[in-house]
């Protein structure tokens, strides 16, 4: 029996930035690492994502940054404009020393997630039998005793593991199945979020992720790592409505009717809805698992701890823990339950700055009224006046900025 014969056996459940951060760290580590994904491939695009303070430290430790860099969509910072367009209110990314709404870091979700799977094919190759990536496949059930975890799948024969890593976001099928329904832990925050690819318009100013206000809805543009396109974000305050969940034509509808007369550029962006190939839509919630840990299965990212993509911290914390949990995990391989208890304990402050909203919640975010339009309007010239910005600053340092725990993930 080799070396990798003793290492624990690792199922990783979803294929995002936290499950591939994971397992790049645990094949490098010498860890027999499978990860199932039930999308049929990578999931390219995504909005912009950015990297900052112990993110960016835990990109750095990973060897990552160089193909960052490549990646890199460059933001001067966010603008607020009215319905012709104007800008009434600026967040320069200079202004907060990339500590704002947008970083001096900031890369489209997909385009992470394909450096951080090239980087683990690399790794796998180089460690030939410690990785099995498996897309088009998901759980469907665990049951753990005193010494491992079994699990089966949709399509693959069941298996027998050490440790069960549920990575699969916010509606995670592990958490359902490891530590109880969805209702337990999610808190419905009063909106949706949506956002998709679209052409750039040709008047957009270039490099500002460009916002508008109006009642109900919030919609902006953000630049692409591609100049000809960007991303169009929107969010929603209404109150929750199961039925939109996995109805397309309903999402549609409502975008539609919530923008529709808004000015700028709505009929731009509801022109490029229909045809758009990477609609996400989806509710805004707060998870939150007292104990991400239940003996020898483990959450990680949204499926752990998610305060809604209003934070702009999901990333950041994915990271973050995907670190930690692979050098607890690495650190004593022949005891994982006990790796998973110092683990939580590891990225709960973490995970508790990860949640706090900046600025207040959806209320101060989405303005209801007309009124209130024209309020955040104000509110927004006197917050990013000259005399204002040392007060704002406070407001956006990010919690991700706490040091990391004193760790280390080993490499075989």
């Amino acid at each position: 029996m080799n070396d990798f014969d003793r290492t624990p056996r690792v199922l990783v459940s979803g294929a995002g930035i936290a499950g591939l951060a994971l397992a790049l760290q645990l094949v490098r580590s010498g860890v027999h690492t499978t990860i199932v994904e039930r999308a049929a491939a990578p999931r390219p695009g995504g909005q912009a994502v950015d990297l900052r303070g112990a993110s960016r430290e835990v990109a750095e430790r990973l060897g990552i940054m160089a193909d960052i860099d490549r990646y890199r969509v460059h933001e001067e910072g966010m603008s607020y404009v009215d319905g012709e367009g104007r800008v009434f209110g600026r967040m320069s990314m200079a202004d907060f020393d990339g500590e704002g709404a947008v970083a001096e870091i900031e890369i489209a979700r997909g385009d992470l997630a394909q450096v951080l799977l090239d980087a683990l094919r690399t790794a796998a190759d180089a460690a030939p039998g410690l990785l099995d990536l498996r897309f088009g496949d998901r759980l469907t059930a665990l049951t753990q005793d005193a010494t491992g975890v079994d699990a089966e799948f949709e399509h693959a024969a069941s298996g027998r593991f050490d440790i069960v890593v549920g990575a699969d976001g916010v509606h995670s099928l592990t958490r359902r199945l490891a530590f109880g329904p969805e209702e337990q832990f999610a808190t419905y925050l009063g909106g949706y979020a949506a956002f998709f690819t679209m052409p750039t318009p040709v008047d957009l100013e270039e490099n500002w992720f460009a916002m508008r206000f109006v009642p109900g809805a919030t919609f902006g543009i953000r630049p692409d790592l591609d100049p000809a396109t960007s991303k169009a974000i929107l969010t929603f305050r209404m109150d929750r409505d199961p039925s939109l969940r996995g109805d397309r034509t309903a999402q549609e509808a409502l975008i539609r009717e919530r923008i529709a007369g808004a000015g700028w550029h709505a009929p731009v962006v509801l022109e490029a809805l229909g045809a758009a190939s990477d609609l996400y839509f989806d509710e805004l919630v707060r998870i939150d698992v007292p104990d991400v840990a239940n003996g020898r299965v483990v959450l990680l990212g949204d499926a752990a701890s998610c305060g809604s993509p209003m934070t702009g911290q999901g990333t950041a914390t994915a990271l973050i823990g995907a670190y930690l949990l692979a050098a607890r995990i690495a650190a004593t391989p022949d005891d994982a339950p006990g790796a998973l208890r110092r683990y939580s304990a590891d990225i709960a402050p973490f995970a508790e700055k990860g949640k706090e909203i900046p600025g207040g919640g959806i209320k101060r975010m989405v303005p209801a009224t007309k009124f209130e339009a024209a309020m955040s309007r104000a509110m927004t010239r006197v917050m990013f006046s000259k005399a204002m910005l040392p007060l704002v600053r406070r407001m956006f340092s990010g919690g991700t900025s706490l040091p990391l725990p004193d760790v280390a993930v080993p490499v075989a």
